[in-house]
């Protein structure tokens, strides 16, 4: 038995409250090697009198990656206090027991140590980590307000353009605005979306405006505070929530704080809002780049006209504290989008939590973060992050054909397993965004391809989210390419009916799909497979082929399908599949 392999740790995503006095265990071990865990717990306070060491109760292999298994189980205590370890046996009948205080021989005398056991000291609620109950439940679709809709002529900036007639750059103009999406709310409620997430819409000179200059202001190309108030009204309404981008990491260059800085240099009272090495502010342009070189002053990347904020200063935490709790008090938003989250301190992150959930206490908290993010989702800071290192496996299979099935499902629940279930809940899946290029170029317009992908993220746990245009078949290279126009005069019908569907299927089934267990089985050489998610008394099967032909034999109600011909069975065409009820 490998023991290097075991490992636990209390109090973590291996051992969390998951609902109020329920407790989910987790526990690694090396794949393949082990054939049961034993879970041995009770109080620590009855240890000798109940003799509770003597029981077992059967963990579940739940997880699978190609190096380890992970086994789970969820537990109670009448007393909210626990104390556990456990048994585990390999296939050759070799049995150790796990402790807090290492491996040992499966021997009696071992159990009965109490002293030996992991502990939950007590079931604190105030602890545990809570989200918002919508947010399983939503269907998100993400809007990049510049290129959505013209609603108001009205507010158009000088150089507009006329709508789609040139590729997208980042600094052309073609006049989308917050009317314009009021004016679609009907096109998105027949959709069947439910959140609304919109990139920044404060006073910023760009298109895309990250570079924020006035935070208590909507850029007046979008329209005003007003017409905003009732872009939520409105959405509130028909029953969908909205997001906003939070743009904390760093300041516009045409920021009165930083033209302060640049005007008075040390002096300004500003100079410690940044972190700037000498004075004054100097870098050298790159032509042709909207990055510099020779910056004595950080900036989000190497972009000079966006200097990173130093929100280790109180004055710079106290501005943006008060700029997001306005925006909910005022405006009654439902979730902050927070952009290049990992780049700005623990502290502030910690500090914002309180401050917005005072505010509202089911607001939705979303960090961008790419990579693993386990330190922003201990419970005090974010509820999710934007699920990129997840979806890139799903991409890797279908898109890329970079790697196999088993290499997904592995990649996917890598990932899974760095955090409690309740972020795996919540957390915002996505195929494309305005930073990547759109899925139906991914695809190479390929639709069948598209279609596939996207209906095999809509049922992995998480709250899905569309980007402007994918049903509607926008393509798009790297940003600013994916930010295109939405085309309302052309638009794939054939592809919106088949997103209506899906997002139904998914708010039919939402339960399953974002607290249902997980089956996997697969041929990585036919290149065909099903998950099977289960929850109380719901079991759903979705089967898939990216290879050649495949026969199955019919198992349930069929609730959804692509390329599939029914004839006593069902036969999968390449990129097909088939969601079925059993």
């Amino acid at each position: 038995m490998n023991h290097a392999a075991i490992y636990h740790r209390p109090e973590s995503e291996f051992a969390y409250l998951y609902k109020k006095d329920l407790m989910r265990i987790r526990l690694q071990t090396a794949r393949n090697e082990i054939k049961s865990v034993g879970l041995i717990s009770g109080d620590f306070y009855t240890f000798g009198a109940e003799k509770w060491y003597k029981k077992q109760q059967a963990m579940r292999k739940a997880y699978t990656t190609d190096t380890h298994d992970y086994w789970e189980i969820e537990v109670t205590a009448p007393h909210r206090r626990l104390a556990y370890a456990f048994c585990i046996t390999d296939f050759q009948g070799n049995s150790v027991f796990y402790t807090d205080q290492g491996i040992f021989e499966h021997k009696e005398y071992r159990l009965s140590h109490d002293n030996l056991y992991f502990r939950m000291p007590y079931f604190q609620e105030i602890d545990r980590f809570k989200i918002p109950d919508w947010v399983p439940q939503t269907v998100w679709y993400q809007i990049f307000p510049e290129r959505f809709y013209n609603g108001d002529l009205s507010n158009d900036p000088e150089a507009v353009l006329a709508w789609g007639s040139e590729a997208p750059t980042r600094e052309n103009f073609f006049g989308g605005d917050l009317q314009g999406v009021i004016d679609k709310l009907d096109y998105l409620e027949d959709l069947g979306i439910t959140g609304i997430y919109l990139c920044p819409i404060f006073t910023a000179p760009s298109n895309h405006k990250y570079d924020t200059v006035d935070y208590y202001e909507v850029d007046p190309h979008f329209g005003n505070k007003q017409v905003f108030r009732e872009l939520v009204e409105k959405a509130h309404e028909r029953g969908m929530r909205v997001m906003l981008d939070a743009v904390f990491n760093h300041l516009g260059a045409s920021s009165h704080q930083w033209q302060d800085v640049i005007l008075h240099g040390a002096d300004s009272p500003y100079a410690d809002w940044f972190h700037i090495d000498s004075f004054p502010p100097s870098y050298t342009p790159i032509p042709g780049s909207e990055q510099a070189e020779n910056l004595n002053y950080d900036t989000f990347s190497f972009v000079p006209n966006m200097p990173k904020l130093n929100t280790e200063n109180s004055e710079v935490q106290e501005f943006l504290l008060a700029i997001a709790t306005y925006w909910i008090r005022e405006f009654d938003i439902d979730g902050w989008r927070l952009d290049v989250a990992n780049e700005v301190d623990h502290h502030f992150w910690k500090e914002f939590r309180q401050a917005v959930l005072q505010q509202k206490e089911d607001l939705y908290i979303l960090g961008e973060i790419w990579h693993s993010s386990q330190r922003w989702l201990e419970g005090d800071e974010f509820h999710a992050v934007m699920n990129y290192a997840f979806t890139d496996s799903i991409k890797a299979f279908f898109v890329e054909e970079s790697i196999t099935i088993s290499q997904m499902i592995f990649g996917m629940n890598r990932q899974q397993l760095l955090y409690r279930d309740q972020t795996n809940e919540v957390s915002f899946n996505l195929l494309d965004s305005h930073d990547t290029p759109r899925l139906m170029t991914l695809c190479r317009g390929n639709k069948e391809l598209l279609r596939s992908a996207l209906t095999f993220m809509f049922i992995q746990k998480g709250t899905p989210c569309i980007f402007y245009g994918t049903e509607a078949g926008l393509e798009g290279e790297m940003d600013p390419g994916c930010r295109v126009c939405m085309d309302w005069e052309d638009p794939d019908q054939e592809l919106y009916t088949f997103t209506k569907q899906l997002i139904a299927l998914r708010k039919q089934f939402s339960e399953v799909f974002s607290l249902g267990t997980m089956e996997w089985h697969y041929d990585d050489d036919k290149k065909t497979f099903s998950l099977t998610r289960q929850y109380k008394e719901k079991t759903i099967v979705a089967t898939f082929n990216e290879g050649e032909k495949l026969i199955f034999a019919k198992q349930g109600r069929r609730l959804f399908g692509q390329n599939y011909h029914e004839n006593g069975n069902y036969r999968l065409n390449k990129h097909g599949f088939v969601i079925e009820e059993l």
